[in-house]
């Protein structure tokens, strides 16, 4: 009987501590659950390493992210960090064909003096063939602030131009990579 009653109050104070940690979880700045879209249209060209087997020069593109808020960083450094984004969540459309990542995709954001920067890798299946892609944008400087290193967030100002050569777009088929320029837009919203 007292095993039991010892039982008893060792699980009632293990709910009381659960729920009470999860109250201070809140207090202490725990990141929103909202989502962030985020989108760059642009025009890829010219080519500035590479063969292009896939004719993309001159081609519209649009790379649509959708980001939680609450993620958190796998690697940080001082001014950048990189996060995990699901399979399914980053769709590249060229030319209103739309291909959506097949695994685990990145997304880095890199803090700088001349430009922030925010890469995002991913690997997609295009008519059976796997093929890598990455693309760079170059955004203003103090586009983010330093809380981006802890949690997505959105920048600021939204549109900003992206040009080449500072943005661009690389895809990895058959074993060779293409790396084009890209000049259009990014935007993001909640």
């Amino acid at each position: 009987m007292p095993f039991r009653t010892l039982r008893v109050c060792a699980l009632i104070a293990f709910a009381i501590v659960s729920t009470s940690g999860a109250g201070l979880a809140q207090d202490f700045g725990q990141a929103p659950g909202k989502t962030i879209t985020l989108t760059l249209d642009a025009t890829l060209g010219p080519v500035i390493s590479g063969n292009d087997p896939a004719g993309l020069d001159g081609q519209s593109a649009t790379v649509t992210v959708i980001v939680k808020e609450s993620l958190n960083p796998y690697k940080t450094t001082a001014s950048s960090a990189s996060y995990h984004i699901p399979a399914g969540d980053i769709t590249v459309s060229v030319n209103g064909t739309n291909y959506t990542s097949t695994s685990r995709s990145s997304m880095i954001v890199k803090l700088g003096n001349k430009a922030d920067l925010l890469t995002l890798k991913a690997k997609l299946s295009i008519l059976g063939h796997a093929v890598s892609v990455s693309d760079t944008s170059s955004l203003q400087s103090g586009s983010w602030t330093t809380g981006v290193l802890q949690h997505p967030e959105l920048f600021s100002p939204s549109p900003q131009d992206l040009s080449e050569p500072a943005s661009t777009f690389t895809y990895t088929v058959f074993g060779e990579t293409t790396v084009l320029g890209v000049t259009g837009t990014a935007s993001n919203s909640e």
